[in-house]
């Protein structure tokens, strides 16, 4: 049984919106901007160069400093490249700080007896470890796969297959747990697993519920269906 993390086990979108609010809190200068519209345009730009890491045209620490300084010129404020850094280190303390886990989240975990449990995710394996550690979820998990040691991420099917590796099992033999439709459901499920996609806010299309069909993949609204789905 494995799963991705952020935003499916790890309630990354939440911890974001908190952190960012609270580092233009501290920071100032940003009195004038509405929260909500903050939050939206943090989350867009995460959205935008985070995947450019991910498919190599930016470093991990590029990433970083592309989105501070996307952020503040937005706001009509220039960073240069050791500010743009300096920037997003605050920030990240205060992201850092309000790091949780969805509701859902452990209860499954404790449920799920007699499975064998993993984690594949798209990151960095020290930064995607430190959120393992620092809320409780380590010690649930036998092995955790991070695109950022491989050298090729969800949805190439390769990462589905070293994990299934990694347990000694075959891809038919496992089922993948996932907030992202394309990238996770439709990824494990092309390798060969149970791909399973967790729709927390119903935001499933009549052509992707169709698409989801077709490809055998199991939808979900919380995590607490999980075990229903397995059975």
């Amino acid at each position: 049984m494995l799963f991705d993390l952020d935003d499916t086990l790890f309630a990354h979108r939440g911890s974001v919106a908190r952190g960012i609010v609270a580092h233009l809190d501290a920071v100032g200068g940003f009195e004038s901007a509405d929260p909500a519209t903050v939050v939206d345009l943090w989350h867009a730009l995460e959205e935008e160069h985070y995947h450019s890491y991910l498919a190599g045209r930016l470093t991990f620490e590029g990433q970083r400093r592309a989105r501070a300084r996307d952020f503040a010129a937005a706001h009509g404020v220039t960073l240069e490249e050791a500010a743009a850094g300096a920037w997003f280190d605050t920030y990240f303390e205060r992201y850092r700080a309000a790091w949780h886990l969805h509701d859902d989240a452990l209860p499954l975990l404790d449920a799920l007896t007699g499975y064998r449990l993993g984690i594949i995710t798209n990151g960095e394996p020290a930064f995607q470890q430190r959120k393992l550690d620092q809320v409780g979820l380590a010690s649930h998990f036998e092995h955790v796969i991070a695109s950022g040691s491989l050298g090729y991420t969800k949805p190439d099917p390769r990462i589905f297959s070293h994990a299934a590796s990694l347990f000694d099992a075959s891809v038919h033999e496992c089922a993948y747990v996932g907030d992202r439709f394309a990238t996770d459901a439709l990824g494990a499920s092309g390798a060969g697993m149970r791909g399973i996609w967790l729709d927390r806010d119903s935001t499933a299309t009549a052509a992707e519920l169709e698409q989801a069909r077709a490809a055998g993949v199991r939808v979900i609204r919380s995590l607490d269906d999980v075990p229903a789905t397995l059975a």
